[in-house]
């Protein structure tokens, strides 16, 4: 699969299908940087790297166009996005998911990463709308971590 950095035209389909705030999703496109998959000529998968300092990056965003769901996309895309922080030198990549978010959470700690903390009420507090995913009302968000420095 080759991931391709996009600093235009970005997929906000797409983007949206991970974080329906677009105006959050615009706050962090100015900020980081944006990474695409495609199949054929259509971007079929996206994800951003926001640095939050020196030593640390927060993986924001990872979503897969709903037709190629479940076909270890969004693995893949978990896994470059490890390999681009640990290019650009950081120590440590951080991810931010919702209570909810049953097949996000396995992924990321199938990818090497641990619950560090919960963000309570997070999505009650920053978006309008109530978000429900797998029945379940997202409310916190959980936050993961990997350390990259230590790694070969």
């Amino acid at each position: 699969m080759n991931v391709y950095k996009i600093d235009s035209d970005f997929p906000m389909d797409l983007l949206l299908l991970a974080d329906p705030a677009e105006e959050l999703v615009k706050a962090y496109l100015d900020k980081g940087q944006c990474y695409i998959t495609k199949a054929g000529n259509k971007i079929i998968g996206v994800y951003v790297l926001v640095p939050l300092n020196n030593q640390t990056v927060e993986l924001k965003n990872i979503a897969v166009h709903e037709q190629h769901q479940g076909k270890g996309i969004g693995k893949e895309l978990v896994l470059d996005a490890i390999e681009k922080s640990k290019e650009l030198g950081y120590q440590k990549i951080e991810v931010g998911t919702g209570n909810s978010s049953i097949n996000q959470l396995a992924l990321y700690q199938k990818c090497g990463f641990r619950i560090v903390s919960v963000d309570k009420d997070f999505f009650k507090i920053n978006y309008p709308e109530e978000i429900v995913e797998n029945g379940i009302p997202c409310v916190d968000m959980i936050r993961l971590e990997r350390i990259l420095s230590t790694e070969k």
